[in-house]
């Protein structure tokens, strides 16, 4: 028997058409029997929408929520299809997930890791800036930035201020072991990742701390700069040093940042990371991938629904950017109109600063280039006319999936965390007596004056682990390799310590 009316090969079907990104096939199967969308494999290892959201098959995400899939859903591993998405970079998908309202702020069970940990760890600015939306307001960054400035003259302690901030508690969410999303993405070297984390409330002082029987392999106690003196781009540890870092925070080990960027070879950053240094830290602007207006956009696709998003009535005004849809959305300011796709689409994918005068972290407009800083809604748009097919939760519930019926209810709304990660027997974690430096070798960064590239795939670090290889064939080895897929990365070997058996199957079935 099957867990979803005793039709697994049905089930089955599904989810090879959700992993394959076999449209034709999924609107059959749901079709015939919409409680499909809650099929899940055996085991509970994922569901059709964790399959669709990992591939980045956004037209198979959309279906499954209409048809009643939970949003919220988690594989054996505690991870919602979210986190899949923003692991790969899949950003569309994330952008549809928030769509139908999921749940950004869920842990897994393994190492507590949320969605913008899973996107700050492989580098995908465009997941972070959706992550964090319904967080940043639609209003002016200095606006933002007031109560930190006063609480800098107040001589009041930040700490206590920022805590107060909604932003401030989700973006410097810890996974276990204290690691943030900064320093996961100072230890990668995205500088991009770094910079808008740092715009976005992040503290640069936070510091690791000693997790059960795992071994970090920096040290308890360590801030990001001691990540990114790891990771060995210049640019993060400058811009974490413009933002506030100490150069001489001692971790649990005794460490620097000096003494850790020796430990690694990371010997080019030893004129910036020296205590007594006085090389001139340069100063950096806002990141441009900042977006203001984003919340608002976010809210009023939300209001209007996906099938209004793709209506066009006789008598409505053509968005000039697409010219299939009608306007349902106008830029506060310049008070140009487009329709709420292209202005979300703006929004999540715009990096270039506006030309005009504009608040920092606006976006510009695609018809004059004035800085827009929120998008208010037409009042001739249409509303969302149904309700993404909620009437599915009175349908016969599949006999293994009885409890999600009322899964929405707001008594159940508290998240059960019983099973995270106490249940993981300790023989799957690393003992402490492990070698603190094992040979395992980490890319070695050349880039003395800009951004460090994307790691190598296994193939090309296994050729750079030669000692005696010059520095310069590797510099020119990266320059002509630009593979995204499949990298390996300074995090695989913190992470995988914490991983067990459970992360392990669930990747192997979606990458099969």
């Amino acid at each position: 028997m099957g867990n979803s009316f005793g039709c697994s090969a049905s089930g089955e079907r599904l989810v090879s058409a959700a992993r394959d990104g076999d449209l034709v096939e999924a609107k059959m199967l749901l079709d015939c029997n919409p409680c499909l969308a809650k099929y899940s494999t055996f085991g509970g290892l994922n569901s059709p929408l964790h399959f669709a959201a990992a591939k980045g098959h956004n037209e198979i995400v959309t279906l499954l929520l209409e048809n009643g899939a939970d949003v919220n859903s988690r594989n054996y591993c505690g991870q919602t299809a979210l986190m899949q998405a923003c692991r790969y970079g899949h950003w569309e998908v994330v952008q549809t997930l928030l769509m139908f309202r999921c749940n950004v702020t869920r842990a897994d069970y393994l190492s507590g890791r949320t969605a913008l940990h899973f996107a700050a760890v492989n580098g995908h600015i465009r997941c972070i800036r959706l992550v964090v939306a319904d967080f940043v307001p639609s209003s002016p960054y200095e606006v933002m930035r007031t109560q930190i400035d006063s609480a800098r003259a107040d001589g009041v302690n930040l700490k206590n201020k920022n805590d107060q901030s909604a932003l401030s508690k989700f973006v410097n969410k810890a996974a276990d072991g204290g690691i943030t999303a900064l320093h996961m993405a100072a230890l990668n070297g995205y500088f991009d990742c770094v910079q808008l984390l740092l715009d976005l409330l992040a503290n640069v002082s936070a510091v690791t701390f000693h997790y059960g029987t795992s071994m970090d392999l920096i040290g308890a106690g360590s801030t990001p700069l001691h990540y990114a003196a790891c990771g060995g781009n210049l640019k993060c540890c400058q811009i974490l040093l413009a933002r506030g870092a100490s150069r001489l925070t001692l971790n649990c080990n005794g460490w620097l940042p000096l003494d850790v960027a020796r430990m690694w070879g990371r010997h080019w950053l030893e004129p910036v990371l020296a205590p007594n240094s006085d090389s001139v830290i340069p100063t950096f602007p806002l990141s441009n991938y900042l977006s203001l207006p984003l919340m608002s956009a976010l809210n009023i696709a939300r209001e209007c629904g996906f099938k209004s998003m793709t209506t066009l009535s006789d008598d409505s005004d053509i968005c000039a950017v697409c010219l299939e849809r009608a306007c349902s959305v106008a830029a506060e300011g310049c008070g140009h109109e487009l329709c709420v796709r292209c202005a979300l689409y703006l929004c999540s994918t715009s990096n270039i600063p506006s030309e005009m005068v504009g608040p920092p972290g606006s976006i510009p407009c695609p018809l004059c280039r004035h800085g827009i800083i929120s998008f208010v809604k037409l009042p001739g748009s249409p509303a969302k006319g149904s309700k993404l097919h909620m009437s599915l939760g009175l349908c016969t519930p599949c006999m293994l999936h009885s409890r999600e019926s009322d899964s929405q209810s707001p008594a159940r709304t508290r998240e059960i965390r019983k099973n995270r990660v106490a249940s993981v027997s300790s023989d799957l974690l690393c003992p402490v007596t492990c070698s603190p430096f094992p040979s395992v070798a980490i890319p070695l960064c050349t880039c003395n004056d800009g951004p460090c590239p994307s790691f190598e795939p296994r193939e090309v670090e296994n050729q750079e682990e030669s000692p005696h290889r010059p520095q310069t064939t590797s510099v020119d080895q990266d320059k002509m390799d630009n593979p995204r897929l499949e990298k390996t990365s300074c995090s695989s070997m913190f992470w995988g310590r914490r991983s067990c058996s459970r992360e392990h199957q669930c990747n192997s079935e979606i990458n099969a």
